[in-house]
């Protein structure tokens, strides 16, 4: 692939994905539907006894470490890993590092 086209590639929007699996289809009229977006930072599992046991204060430790990617989750379906940022003073954002694959189905 040439460098150019590489580019346009990588830059490619969620958008631009789903008309391609589309095959055409008019998807105007979804175009305003909400969806729930969630960016999850970590799990982890816990019995009743411990979640029972939570106060103020208390570190509930994740399954991830400082730095790893954080999951874009759209109607409880992983859409995305991105990197948390810092935007517009002391609000947080996301940075997409990765579409995942498997988000847009195959035509």
């Amino acid at each position: 692939m040439a460098p150019a086209r590489a580019e346009a590639a990588e830059k490619q929007t969620l958008r631009d994905m789903a008309v391609a699996a589309g095959g055409g289809r008019n998807i105007d009229a979804l175009l305003n539907v909400r969806l729930d977006v969630r960016v999850v930072l970590g799990r982890n599992r816990m019995s009743i006894s411990d979640l029972l046991e939570l106060t103020k204060g208390s570190v509930i430790e994740l399954d991830r470490k400082v730095g790893d990617p954080v999951d874009i989750m759209i109607n409880d379906r992983m859409v995305a890993r991105g990197d948390l940022v810092k935007v517009n003073g002391d609000q947080l954002g996301v940075a997409l590092r990765e579409i995942v694959k498997d988000f847009i189905a195959e035509a």
